[in-house]
C-alpha cells in the first residue's frame, strides 16, 4: 500500500474536483436529541495542488442544501441558518497537511456565513483505479462558532458532523 509521502511524490501537480463523483454531507441531532437530520450539498467546485505540500479550495453553494424536505431546506437557506442569500458560499481552504504520525490531517480554514475557523481535518487518501485521488474525511463543528443559530426552543443540537468524499482528477 502506498504511503501518503509516496502519493504526494507520484501524484504531484494540479487537480480538479469531480463533483459528479463526490459527496458533501452533514448530520445534526434535533428534537432534543431524539432524531438526526441528515443532508447533503449538491453543488460544489474545487481545486487542489500537491507538490512539496498540499493546498486547495472547495466552494460549496449554501443554497444547494438538501435534506429531502423542501420546507426544512428553505429554512436552512434562511438567515436562521446558512443565510444563503447574503453568504452564498461555504468554503474550505486547505493550507497544509500533517502526516507526521502516519495518519493524514489537513489544516483547513472553514468559512460559513462569513465566519472563518481553522479546522484540523483527518482524511484518508486513496488512489482510485483510474488514477484519481479520493479524499475522505469527517469532523465535528459547533454551529454557534459560525453564527449558525436557528435553534428554536433548544431543539437543534450544537454539534454538526461534516463529511466529505471528494474525488480529484489530474488537470
Amino acid at each position: 500500500m502506498a504511503t501518503l509521502s509516496d502519493i504526494l511524490t507520484t501524484h504531484a501537480g494540479n487537480w480538479n474536483l469531480a463533483p459528479d463523483r463526490s459527496r458533501v454531507t452533514f448530520r445534526n441531532k434535533t428534537l432534543w436529541g431524539l432524531a438526526t437530520v441528515t443532508g447533503r450539498f449538491t453543488e460544489f467546485t474545487g481545486t487542489g495542488r500537491a507538490d512539496d505540500g498540499v493546498t486547495g479550495r472547495v466552494v460549496i453553494a449554501a443554497a444547494s442544501v438538501r435534506t429531502g424536505i423542501g420546507k426544512r431546506d428553505a429554512h436552512l437557506r434562511s438567515a436562521d441558518f446558512f443565510d444563503a442569500e447574503v453568504h452564498p458560499d461555504i468554503t474550505v481552504q486547505v493550507t497544509g497537511l500533517d502526516s507526521s504520525d502516519g495518519s493524514a490531517r489537513l489544516t483547513t480554514v472553514l468559512t460559513v456565513r462569513g465566519v472563518s475557523r481553522t479546522i484540523e481535518l483527518p482524511v484518508d487518501v486513496e488512489i482510485l483505479d483510474d488514477g484519481a485521488l479520493q479524499l475522505s474525511g469527517r469532523c465535528e463543528v459547533q454551529r454557534d462558532d459560525f453564527g449558525v443559530s436557528g435553534d428554536l426552543l433548544g431543539m437543534v443540537g450544537p454539534t454538526t458532523v461534516l463529511s466529505g468524499e471528494l474525488v480529484f482528477t489530474r488537470v
